[in-house]
């Protein structure tokens, strides 16, 4: 595991974004908690990942490139539009796929829907640029609270990552969910 800081990261943001293209495991902040996460176009890569935090078959959620993909892969009425403006931000939004191959099956384990967000963070710009999906969870195992700071990471998920870019300590909370299918809004 190699661990950068925020200047370290945006000095080598081109060989990051090769390493996030080829799969390389991530734990990234974003504008709640720290995330772990990968490509979300690589099955492989997405297993790891599942197996580094210990969790179930349940899907992933992903941070979008940009708001055109979202609305190239998904189905967008009234109300998704209505929180589709009002992201980047701390939500998460379910959608329904309207394109099942923009990401691996193995992100949401062949369901028609995704939850899709863009932090409002440096990070997800990198990601922008990668113009690719990529998994956004917390980190921690299965059952446990998310990381916050470095010297609360599981050490199992230290050890199990390429790279961490640390940013010092996280006050926030996950982002609120917001099922755009049923028009449900849940927090955490």
């Amino acid at each position: 595991m190699e661990l950068l800081t925020k200047s370290q990261t945006l000095q080598r943001k081109e060989e990051i974004i090769e390493e996030i293209k080829k799969g390389k495991i991530f734990i990234y902040p974003t504008d709640t908690v720290y995330g772990l996460g990968c490509n979300a176009l690589l099955p492989d890569s997405i297993k790891k990942l599942r197996t580094i935090k210990n969790r179930d078959a349940r899907p992933f959620s992903i941070i979008a490139p940009n708001k055109d993909w979202i609305i190239k892969n998904c189905e967008i009425d009234e109300f998704a539009k209505k929180w589709l403006n009002r992201i980047p931000g701390k939500y998460t939004l379910i959608m329904k796929l309207k394109n099942k191959e923009c990401i691996s099956s193995e992100t949401n384990n062949y369901m028609d829907s995704i939850g899709v967000r863009i932090p409002d963070n440096w990070f997800s710009k990198i990601l922008a640029e990668t113009d690719i999906p990529f998994i956004t969870t917390s980190v921690n195992l299965q059952g446990d609270s998310p990381m916050t700071s470095l010297g609360d990471v599981n050490e199992k998920i230290k050890d199990s990552v390429d790279y961490l870019i640390y940013q010092g300590e996280k006050k926030g909370k996950p982002s609120a969910i917001i099922n755009t299918i049923t028009q449900e809004i849940m927090r955490r």
